[in-house]
């Protein structure tokens, strides 16, 4: 039999599927969620995330060293306020001795190369449980960018390298960028979460930081999952407006909008694993379901053949370690 092309040579063993792979990963594709609580040597296993932890300042100071060492080059921090601490205006969140710009100050003591991004929401302060301050039963916008700019601004302060704003407020980027630029922040950078979708997959996150919304649920001003190319334009405004990465959120049920956003823009497009998505792997995984390990590097890596630069994920160190 003569086939003038034989397509299965490229495949035929390891090493040439290794040397003719057309996406890998890396450890400085990755960021790392990094939850955080008030007190000393807290170490709290979230139980909707196997495996997965909230840490007081000092456990987190060590986890940061240990992923620096093996080759992590960005977190995403995330604080569990205390209850006393919340409020419908979320002034804690803007606190200068608040659990997140104390955190931020450690870290970048400790480790200071270490790219520290700055969750940028009002859910963890707010007793709505919501991400923008919360009127006559409505969850109102420019009063949440006023919020979320000083929030930005006191991260900047305390040394954050990247801000995160995931509320998905209209023109809070803009607001946040001028911000930044109007005190001398110009080397401070922002991550929009641009195309975050109102998704059952933060189950687990809600668990892990107590920031169920009280009432009603975020589709007001979180994405519909039915849509596709709202995904583009709530991007390139973002961009317009100053952010320096776009985000897709959630990533694996998304792949298709990681892959348009991508083919739109030309900044970095981050996409986040969220916890729902781990969730399930775990839970497959530990009824012997599926193995885990081949799942965890398959899912990373279709996230980054649809086209995401970097990649927020909970199983960033497995994935390091998977990787050798």
């Amino acid at each position: 039999m003569f086939l003038q092309r034989r397509n299965r040579i490229l495949r035929n063993n390891a090493s040439i599927r290794s040397l003719v792979a057309e996406t890998t990963l890396k450890p400085s594709d990755f960021i790392a969620p990094l939850f955080v609580d008030e007190g000393e040597n807290i170490v709290f296993e979230i139980p909707s995330m196997p495996g997965y932890y909230r840490r007081s300042i000092d456990g987190t100071v060590k986890e940061v060293k240990e992923l620096w060492g093996l080759g992590i080059k960005s977190i995403l921090l995330f604080v569990k306020a205390a209850d006393e601490t919340k409020d419908n205006t979320g002034k804690e969140s803007w606190n200068p001795d608040g659990l997140m710009q104390r955190t931020i100050k450690a870290v970048k003591d400790a480790v200071p190369e270490m790219i520290v991004m700055t969750d940028v929401a009002l859910d963890p302060y707010s007793s709505y449980g919501h991400d923008g301050i919360v009127l006559n039963g409505e969850i109102v916008n420019d009063p949440t960018v006023e919020a979320l700019v000083k929030m930005s601004l006191s991260h900047a302060v305390s040394g954050a390298d990247i801000i995160a704003p995931s509320d998905m407020m209209d023109g809070r980027i803009g607001a946040i960028r001028e911000a930044l630029e109007q005190n001398n922040f110009t080397k401070t950078g922002i991550m929009a979460y641009s195309a975050k979708y109102a998704s059952c997959f933060y189950g687990p996150f809600r668990d892990a930081l107590d920031s169920a919304p009280g009432f009603g649920d975020k589709k007001t001003y979180q994405m519909d999952y039915a849509n596709r190319i709202e995904a583009i334009k709530e991007t390139l405004m973002d961009i317009e407006e100053g952010a320096d990465i776009v985000m897709v959120k959630p990533a694996m049920a998304y792949l298709d909008i990681i892959r348009e956003v991508k083919n739109a823009v030309d900044v970095p497009v981050s996409a986040y694993h969220v916890s729902g998505e781990y969730a399930m792997i775990k839970a497959a995984a530990k009824i012997g379901w599926l193995n885990e390990d081949k799942a965890v590097l398959e899912s990373l890596t279709s996230i980054k053949r649809a086209g995401a630069d970097l990649i927020a994920t909970y199983f960033a160190k497995d994935a390091i370690k998977l990787l050798g």
